[in-house]
């Protein structure tokens, strides 16, 4: 049977486009639908807005530190629909480099909700197209609990174009959107309050990272509440919020911000017309080879629900096309050592084991800790302290993992990334001549454990 597509992609994020882009490389014909905005969640309301936001949030403290180094400033005055603005035409700006990229490659762009009818065919705008292939990349999206009064509250979707900063947030969640927005609007000058349900936020980080954000969260103002959640939100006649708690308390706020968790975005998508399956989270479930129940469907990215960052939806992406398309090239995604960061204030950046995964898999480690005031702050009031940890296996000397929290930690971490993944030890970090003076010659200075 002669197919229209050789691949039929429903979905223009960071993975669908990976694939959609690589495979036309590659001599396939291609064909992208998206019923949103080209770039998925990351490049509009993910990653990189949230990022423009962080920078912004980051100019008090600049501010304020600078009088430390002998500059007088006048007051100083935020404007937040000016931001929003810059952002928006940012983000535009991003949306046709996206459309360029796809267009160039020769990739066939349909804009409209993909609905699949059978394994091999796709329906769009009134339309039916058949593929050999068909790839679903169709990202995740926010949940908010169906608690009372939850029509009141927003998610990140919405987080990104309030006409205005509000003046009192009540931030939900504990993962790593909700301590990052946190920061925002606590930087921008709203009073914030983060409600977390557990014990302590950001589960799965090492432990010292998270109580070490935590001290310095505080340090800031911020108002932390753990073993706390929401009851009912109740909306009051001068527009205002007024949320009961679960255990009996109220408090108010002028926005309420959830970063609960996200779903598969599956809505309308044609799923019983295949045999795909989805597993006990109702994510799409994929072999080794994003390859679904169905022999003709893969699925990528937040879909899958694997590890849900943009930078593994593009390596998922370049595996799909090689496989297809360039077989000789294949190489599977490799899931260890990957690196991340948390855009919190101050940064988070990680990559490796935690001390208590590596314990939990039977490592014996060893500890390296340093805990200090970055030279930048000397001058200055500030007494924000910088973390740098690493994980050591006692056996082998080879550094299991690597976690920082202090400025630029994302910017540290990826090139130590690329140590750890080669299988670095921690003798070959002690040999290394670091970069001084740096915050970053700290992790080739460290000597001494501190646990074991």
């Amino acid at each position: 049977m002669a197919f229209d597509f050789d691949l039929y992609v429903i979905g223009a994020g960071s993975g669908g486009v990976r694939a959609a882009r690589f495979a036309a490389g590659f001599g396939a014909k291609v064909a992208v639908a998206e019923s949103r905005y080209l770039g998925g969640t990351c490049v509009n309301v993910g990653c990189v807005p949230k990022k423009l936001l962080v920078y912004g949030a980051h100019f008090a403290e600049d501010f304020e530190q600078s009088s430390g180094f002998g500059w007088t400033l006048g007051e100083a005055q935020f404007d937040w629909a000016t931001l929003i603005a810059n952002k928006d035409r940012e983000i535009n700006r991003l949306n046709g480099i996206y459309r360029n990229l796809l267009v160039n490659s020769g990739v066939t762009l349909h804009e409209g909700h993909a609905k699949i009818v059978d394994p091999n065919t796709v329906e769009i705008n009134g339309e039916r197209h058949t593929a050999k292939n068909i790839l679903i990349a169709t990202g995740g999206w926010p949940q908010i609990p169906e608690i009372p009064g939850h029509e009141h509250a927003i998610s990140s979707n919405q987080a990104f174009f309030l006409k205005e900063l509000p003046k009192r947030v009540l931030v939900v969640g504990g993962g790593y959107i909700a301590v990052e927005f946190a920061g925002i609007f606590h930087g921008l000058g709203a009073q914030t309050t983060l409600l977390y349900r557990g014990e302590l936020f950001l589960r799965g980080f090492d432990g010292a990272v998270r109580k070490h954000l935590q001290e310095e969260l505080t340090k800031r103002g911020m108002d932390l509440q753990f073993n706390s959640d929401i009851e009912r939100i109740d909306k009051q006649p001068d527009g205002s919020l007024k949320v009961t708690l679960k255990d009996g308390r109220e408090l108010e706020a002028d926005c309420v911000f959830y970063a609960t968790g996200r779903r598969p975005m599956l809505d309308n998508l044609g799923l019983e017309n295949t045999g795909v399956k989805l597993d006990k989270k109702d994510f799409i479930e994929v072999d080794e080879q994003f390859q679904t129940a169905e022999p003709s469907i893969l699925a990528l990215g937040d879909v899958i629900g694997r590890v849900q960052l943009t930078p593994v939806a593009l390596a998922e992406g370049m595996a799909v096309a090689r496989r297809l398309f360039r077989p000789e090239q294949y190489r599977p995604v490799d899931y260890k050592m990957i690196p991340t960061a948390v855009f919190s204030l101050p940064n988070i950046g990680t990559v490796g084991l935690s001390e208590e995964d590596a314990r939990e898999a039977g490592h014996e480690v060893v500890i390296y800790e340093s805990r200090f005031r970055p030279m930048k702050l000397t001058l200055t009031e500030c007494q924000e302290r910088t973390l740098m940890k690493l994980v050591v296996d006692a056996k082998t000397d080879k550094v299991l993992g690597c976690h920082m929290v202090g400025p630029d930690a994302g910017e540290i971490v990826q090139g130590l990334a690329i140590a750890l993944k080669a299988g670095a030890t921690k003798r070959d970090f002690d040999e290394t001549i670091g970069v001084h003076p740096t915050a970053a010659e700290e992790f080739v200075t460290m000597r001494s454990p501190v646990a074991g």
